[in-house]
């Protein structure tokens, strides 16, 4: 079957626990090319001002080892994050509205309000010869404004979808469905993450129209240290790209 959603994997938890210990083990940059070997369509990483995952340092030296696509979330108020997104030229980078200090990525954009400095800096980006994408809330209000600003693609915050999946599937997946056609109507690429696991990704995918990637990190790790980090991979693959009851 051909594959309809890459897969692309995030790779800070490595980081986290490397530099819970200092050293360098695990090695991150042995792990991306290791993901990359055992099929993943893509690495992620998600720098923050105080490097507590990645480093910038990270960010440089992975860009040479990425032979899939290497996508770079962030928040674009950060100049310096602005700068290393322009110097290593990743294939995709990702906007998210993070504040400062703060633990994971827990909303998206509001493009009316922020549309302005959206089309500002995703000219930038764009210039630059890099893709770009918004971390978007499932609110198809918005999707117009995005698609508006010059963004190639959005993706849609799940973490909604995947706190009610267990108590109603079909009432969760909702909202990224409307959001999820209106960009299709608009010819707006789309991603999605954040909280998609084993567990909910295969509902997600087989009911979002034209989903081109998914970005998973946290829930694929802790899957590998039970199920070993090749096999895991190739589950959510299978995940992505099979359909069952």
């Amino acid at each position: 079957m051909e594959q309809r959603t890459k897969l692309s994997i995030n790779i800070n938890k490595w980081a986290t626990l490397r530099n819970a210990r200092g050293g360098n083990n695990p090695d991150i940059l042995k792990a991306a090319k290791d993901i990359q070997a055992f099929g993943a369509d893509g690495i992620t990483v998600h720098p923050r001002p105080d490097e507590r995952h990645i480093r910038h340092a990270d960010v440089r030296e992975l860009k040479s080892l990425i032979t899939t696509e290497f996508n770079i979330e962030g928040n674009p108020r950060e100049q310096k994050f602005i700068d290393l997104v322009l110097e290593t030229k990743p294939t995709q980078v990702t906007l998210v509205p993070d504040s400062e200090g703060q633990l994971t990525s827990d909303h998206g954009w509001d493009t009316i309000k922020h549309f302005d400095y959206l089309k500002e800096t995703i000219a930038l980006f764009k210039k630059a010869g890099i893709r770009t994408s918004i971390f978007l809330d499932p609110n198809p209000t918005l999707v117009q404004s995005a698609k508006d600003t010059g963004t190639d693609r959005i993706e849609l915050y799940t973490e909604s979808y995947a706190q009610h999946y267990k108590k109603d599937k079909a009432a969760a997946i909702q909202s990224f469905i409307d959001t999820a056609v209106e960009a299709n109507k608009l010819e707006l690429g789309l991603n999605a993450g954040h909280d998609l696991d084993l567990e909910n990704l295969q509902y997600f995918s087989a009911n979002i129209p034209q989903l081109a990637e998914v970005s998973i990190g946290h829930a694929l790790i802790c899957d590998a240290i039970y199920l070993g980090l090749e096999n895991t991979v190739q589950l959510y693959k299978r995940a992505l790209n099979e359909y069952w009851d």
